[in-house]
């Protein structure tokens, strides 16, 4: 989220040595390590809605105001909950909470003892992988401003539980 910046790919330096998200589990990573399993693609940033009755979550492609749908970067990051007061932030226990993490979410397959994908900034070098594989909210969605909240249903989409799918 903070910081997606590319790390050095996991092949590099010694092949003996596993990479961090192999080794630590989410509350043993350090600030630099834990930020930079946000692999950039901003899925978490969309709107969601959430049926009261059966705490199903449905997925609209209506990106928060401070996510910016080329980059998929929050554009005020450090202040954003000054912006958007309900902005989740993600803490080692609120990744074991949230049900919604998108099924890619480096943050989810660590918490679940799977690897990151091979377009994961972490893994391939590059922040633009998770673009190029077609993982990432760029180019799908619409913004909050201007909405009403009432409009909402009318942008559901599925997409955000289907990318990665076979990657």
């Amino acid at each position: 989220m903070k910081h997606r910046g590319a790390a050095a790919p996991a092949e590099a330096g010694n092949a003996d040595v596993l990479p961090f998200w192999k080794t630590k589990t989410l509350a043993e990573m350090n600030d630099v390590e834990w930020e930079s399993l946000c692999d950039g693609c901003g899925l978490c940033c969309l709107n969601k809605l959430e049926d009261w009755e059966t705490a199903e979550i449905a997925w609209t492609s209506i990106r928060c105001v401070l996510l910016d749908g080329e980059s998929c970067r929050c554009s005020d990051y450090e202040n954003r909950q000054a912006t958007v007061p309900d902005c989740i932030r993600l803490t080692v226990e609120s990744v074991s909470e949230i049900s919604w993490l998108p099924p890619t979410c480096g943050y989810r397959l660590v918490r679940d003892g799977e690897d990151l994908y091979w377009w994961h900034p972490l893994v391939s070098g590059d922040p633009e992988t998770v673009h190029q594989a077609g993982i990432s909210a760029r180019g799908r969605t619409v913004s909050e401003e201007g909405l009403d909240v009432e409009d909402y249903e009318d942008y559901l989409v599925t997409w955000p539980l289907e990318v990665g799918r076979g990657n």
